[in-house]
């Protein structure tokens, strides 16, 4: 290499310093708003230790939280296993916030910060501010703010009312966390300034709505029909509610107010990561793409040499790794892989489509604007829509994916859908399928109170496809949800298809 263009390039040799930091940032930063027509948060890079990546881990993933036990015992078995060379460590872990922060490890070379700068704080960025689940869900400029909120009253709670009586709040809501998020838009959940007005009268709703409610247990001499009865009863509860952790909060007759806002703080933090829950494939295949495809560009530029884009490579080729079915490693589709495929496929298809691309994506095949194809997949889609609209058979061809038919009664495995075009339908299709969340986790809704006699709450899990709810689990789950509720709680299984009474779970009494 010459003199001259050694003179170009933004660093040299493997250690970093923040002036190569900033220059491979500003660097970064022109070719992914000037030539991939990125839109991002502003960027807030902050160098941690590996101690504080584990801290990272275990508060799930943000920079400021309440303090709960189940985040240390996560950092101390993290910890274990990393110390005893049994696990690595992310190269970063990104906030979606505004600005957008993006954490990277001293450990790493200066090769790694410059693909993790162009991952997170660019590929992942731009992500979480134009896709439209993000969009819905989250505010990147109050999650900050919301979050040192959470985390002060948390701590004058436990303050006033003791330790252990927080921790026991916190225990309950973090067990149906999953199960307290609303999956349809409805207001934007996080205001600040709003919140922090609207506690008093939040706290005089509450009251309200508690004596409203339990006014109306019916009497002996009640004259309503018991249909109109349920039916009006279910109007003042606004029953069924799959938001279990919304409808305690609301509905719990013996929650003081302090535990209602802790429960709003859980509920508001799960709903904060339910659009990544359904964006893996999309937001990992930005990101991946985004990386690749600026280090090659630093380097066609002549701003790194051949070494440093040899390292980005090969730790880009061990992320987008896909192990075989019969390779020990095989733990399912990498999503990675999945995503960066049809990224790239998707710019082949707009540069260079063959007759079947044209046949298949009409819309946007030859068109030869692949960044802008991608941008709008990126901020209209979500998995299991990205992967029925964008799947090629190419890719299929590529992953040598098949639709398997494989029940545990069945003597054999029975090949559903192979490579022809039917076959190629069918295999988007279940795949695509596999990663709705509706039908990954287990619906369960609040159905009705018995206020006529012991106020047992009756929750209901709806079975898709035969799939009963583990007995041990459910269990521990609902004497949670009756420790929140105060009385009893009983769980009925029903058919998802035929509303067929399959199980009844003996009720559980809080403890």
């Amino acid at each position: 290499m010459s003199k001259r263009s050694h003179d170009k390039l933004l660093f040299t040799g493997a250690d970093w310093t923040f002036d190569k930091v900033g220059r491979v940032h500003d660097a970064i930063a022109e070719i992914a708003h000037g030539e991939l027509g990125l839109d991002t948060y502003p960027n807030q890079i902050e160098v941690i230790t590996a101690e504080q990546m584990l801290d990272a881990y275990s508060s799930i993933g943000m920079p400021l939280m309440y303090k709960h036990w189940s985040f240390g015992k996560h950092f101390a078995a993290d910890e274990a296993l990393y110390r005893r060379g049994q696990r690595g460590l992310a190269y970063e872990i990104v906030i979606n916030s505004s600005p957008c922060i993006s954490y990277i490890m001293e450990e790493n070379s200066m090769a790694m910060q410059t693909l993790v700068i162009a991952h997170a704080a660019f590929g992942h960025n731009h992500f979480f501010k134009n896709n439209a689940l993000f969009r819905q869900w989250t505010d990147a400029k109050g999650i900050l703010d919301y979050l040192e909120f959470a985390k002060t009253y948390i701590l004058h709670a436990e303050e006033r009312h003791g330790a252990r009586a927080v921790e026991r709040v916190l225990d309950a809501a973090h067990a149906l966390m999953g199960h307290g998020v609303h999956k349809y838009p409805r207001k934007r959940p996080f205001d600040l300034a709003e919140d922090k007005r609207r506690q008093q009268e939040r706290a005089d709703w509450f009251q309200q709505n508690y004596n409203d409610l339990w006014r109306t247990v019916p009497r002996p001499d009640a004259v309503l029909a018991e249909d109109e009865d349920v039916a009006e009863r279910k109007r003042a509860l606004g029953l069924p509610e799959e938001n279990i952790l919304y409808f305690l909060e609301k509905s719990a007759p013996l929650l003081a107010p302090w535990q209602r806002e802790i429960l709003r703080i859980v509920r508001n933090v799960a709903q904060y990561f339910y659009p990544q829950k359904q964006t893996k494939v999309m937001n990992e295949g930005c990101a991946t793409m985004v990386h690749y495809t600026i280090a090659n560009r630093l380097h066609e530029k002549g701003l790194i040499d051949d070494g440093t884009l040899m390292e980005i490579l090969h730790s880009h080729t061990n992320v987008v790794f896909q192990p075989g079915f019969d390779d020990p490693r095989f733990s399912g589709i990498n999503p990675y892989a999945l995503g960066f495929a049809m990224m790239e496929d998707i710019k082949r298809v707009c540069e260079a489509p063959t007759e079947e691309d044209r046949a298949w994506f009409p819309d946007f095949a030859g068109n030869n604007d692949p960044w802008g194809t991608l941008r709008h997949a990126w901020a209209d889609f979500r998995d299991e829509s990205f992967i029925l609209q964008f799947l090629s058979p190419a890719v299929m061809r590529k992953m040598r994916l098949f639709h398997l038919h494989d029940q545990a009664e069945a003597e054999d495995m029975v090949v559903k859908a192979i490579h022809d075009d039917r076959g190629y339908r069918d295999v988007r299709k279940t795949l695509a399928k596999s990663y709705d969340i509706g039908a990954l986790e287990p619906d369960i809704q609040v159905m009705d109170v018995d206020l006529s006699g012991d106020r047992r709450l009756i929750v209901h899990h709806r079975v898709a496809n035969g799939i009963m709810l583990d007995s041990l689990e459910a269990l521990r789950t609902l004497r949670h949800l009756a420790n929140l509720w105060g009385y009893p709680v009983r769980l009925v299984e029903v058919d998802g298809k035929h509303d067929d009474v399959l199980k009844v779970h003996d009720d559980v009494e809080p403890d």
